[in-house]
């Protein structure tokens, strides 16, 4: 069985404090932190067990993981094992980067994100030219607030080229065409993210070979949908794997609606689909989007919005 894992423990601490950021706005005692170790080394024990299966991983903790060793180490472990086609994380990118010397890089990948005011931009691009230096698999994106907008571009210029710097549109807020443009110029997929997607009755691989996973073991289709499927500890999880429509009116987060199959993302992110990389050749704007509530519309026609530019270093 090939499966796909998304794994959210109960870890919701983090080194940064965004603003913007619903997560991670407390910090845990020694038990709490003890508990989501254990929780982890449990996840990470069932799937050295999983011979039987094909697995890739993301973790997609509430807080930030590299910080502590129990993230870093499982992340070599489950890199090391022959029936994991690919562990990543999601990632400020604050850790130290030596562990990466241990891990499979053929199987491991970072998903960085970039948050101006939390940390110096020299320090984070420095992290960035390290793990090139290594030869690590890693995206790196940022929230599309205006006040981002330079240091976005200072990342396309700085980064190498093959670095892809993807934008997220910013929770609740609406772009003009004017504005997505500007978006669009340093990430050509940006479109994607720009309005939620449709996805009642809709096709979507989770529930059927991608999972969400939390720390007692409880699987759900996605993070976003509340029904259980089973526990992955007691097999039961494995009854309920079956096609299914989405439930929900709209989806608007990446981890979620680059399942929907009726989304070209999976070509798109062919082979980096958990680290956010698109397959060579595949960055460009997509040419038509479903918006909730309208009727489909160019991602690159629409009124005052010029046309999509590909990909370009762009200096600030």
């Amino acid at each position: 069985m090939d499966l796909t894992l998304l794994y959210r423990g109960p870890l919701a601490s983090c080194d940064y404090d965004c603003p913007y950021c619903p997560f991670a706005k407390r910090r845990e005692g020694r038990e709490q932190l003890r508990a989501d170790r254990a929780a982890l080394e449990r996840f990470a024990g069932w799937a050295a067990r999983q011979t039987g299966d094909r697995l890739s991983v993301l973790f997609t903790p509430w807080g930030e993981g590299l910080v502590r060793s129990w993230y870093r180490r499982t992340l070599v472990e489950l890199s090391r094992l022959p029936q994991v086609r690919r562990v990543a994380i999601q990632t400020n990118l604050s850790c130290r980067t030596d562990w990466l010397a241990e891990a499979d890089l053929d199987s491991l990948a970072l998903w960085c994100t970039y948050h101006p005011g939390q940390t110096p931009y020299d320090r984070f691009l420095a992290k960035a030219g390290e793990l090139a230096s290594r030869g690590v698999r890693f995206s790196v994106g940022v929230v599309g607030f205006p006040e981002h907008l330079d240091a976005a571009r200072r990342l396309r210029a700085d980064l190498p080229e093959q670095v892809y710097l993807w934008v997220n549109a910013a929770e609740g807020r609406t772009y003009t065409d004017a504005e997505a443009a500007v978006w669009t110029a340093l990430d050509p997929l940006f479109p994607y993210s720009r309005h939620p997607h449709r996805s009642a009755g809709l096709p979507c691989r989770t529930g059927e070979s991608v999972l969400s996973v939390d720390g007692d073991g409880t699987v759900r289709r996605c993070h976003f949908v509340r029904a259980e499927l089973g526990n992955l500890y007691d097999g039961s999880y494995r009854a309920a794997l079956r096609p299914r429509p989405c439930p929900l009116a709209a989806c608007d987060c990446h981890i979620g609606y680059v399942n929907l199959e009726t989304l070209p993302l999976y070509d798109v992110f062919a082979g980096g689909v958990l680290e956010r990389i698109p397959a060579p050749g595949r960055l460009s704007a997509p040419l038509e989007l479903s918006v909730p509530g309208r009727a489909p519309v160019p991602a690159s026609g629409r009124a005052g919005a010029p046309p999509v530019q590909p990909l370009r270093p762009t200096t600030p």
